[in-house]
């Protein structure tokens, strides 16, 4: 059975709508059916501003899934800390392991779970369960869990480490999508997708049975990407015959740009706010 699904932006680098907020960062409200979802949560600053503007109960949400450890990412999880009913929260084990970039000017920053997102985690009214392997979060929809990295081409999009002293490269294992069941083949959301979008999307449709790839919303790490690896990016949306796209956060101008220009009338903004809708009601 495909539900009716609606899908808002809540956390996005940009906003053009007045009463909202904008930060670096990605978090998406899912409604479908009665069930409510949370892919990825910002970094906390304005997730809950923007759901009170656009009258969202997201303190209320049923699950969370998270894309990866980064801040930008896992810093709403601290909203959990007071819920009275229990939200599950699934997130790759790696995502809970610390993660650092370095800095020209000083020690290297840490870009891994908040303090107050891991104490939200450890809270009573949180249920937390890791991701390794694809998973079910509810009727149609599944977090892919580990995403095979098929090209040489894709890799992580930037210098991250797994320690301090940045001696330990850190792969990002804990990057993860979410695709969901929709009447018209499947509607693929990205937080960063670290692993690669053209290696997220082989998976996916190799997951979903081959089903057709409606729609991929999200971030997509592409903000340095090399021109090649834009165009095989492109390739693949146009292989793989998907109808919407909607880049975000981490994709950068310049693939934004080129995807703006390669798929016209069917790349469409992704800013705080914004809502993409599948099914009939």
């Amino acid at each position: 059975m495909h539900y009716v699904t609606h899908i808002t932006t809540l956390v996005e680098n940009s906003v053009y709508r007045p009463q909202l907020l904008a930060e670096h960062g990605l978090a998406f409200y899912i409604q479908r059916g009665d069930q409510t979802i949370l892919f990825d949560t910002g970094q906390g600053g304005v997730l809950q501003a923007n759901a009170h503007a656009l009258n969202i109960p997201v303190d209320d949400v049923d699950v969370i899934v998270v894309s990866h450890g980064h801040y930008d990412h896992v810093g709403g999880l601290s909203l959990v800390a007071d819920r009275q009913r229990p939200v599950d929260i699934y997130l790759a084990p790696e995502a809970l392991t610390p993660k650092y970039v370095p800095s020209p000017t000083g020690p290297a920053r840490e870009v891994g779970l908040p303090a107050a997102a891991r104490e939200a985690l450890a809270s009573s009214s949180a249920r937390v369960h890791l991701v390794e392997a694809p998973t079910q979060i509810a009727p149609g929809v599944t977090a892919t869990g580990r995403v095979p990295r098929v090209t040489s081409l894709e890799e992580t999009g930037g210098r991250f480490f797994l320690d301090a002293a940045c001696t330990q490269p850190d792969p990002l294992p804990d990057d993860q999508a979410l695709f969901l069941e929709v009447d018209q083949g499947i509607v693929v959301l990205l937080g960063c997708a670290h692993a690669g979008v053209i290696s997220t999307l082989r998976y996916v449709h190799e997951l979903s049975g081959g089903q057709s790839i409606l729609a991929v919303v999200g971030g997509m790490h592409l903000v340095n990407a090399s021109s090649r690896r834009i165009d095989a990016t492109i390739r693949e949306l146009r292989r793989l015959k998907v109808k919407q796209v909607a880049p975000a956060h981490c994709t950068g101008l310049a693939a934004t740009s080129a995807m703006l220009a390669a798929f016209p009338r069917r790349c469409e903004p992704c800013h705080v706010g914004s809502t993409f809708s599948f099914g009939v009601e």
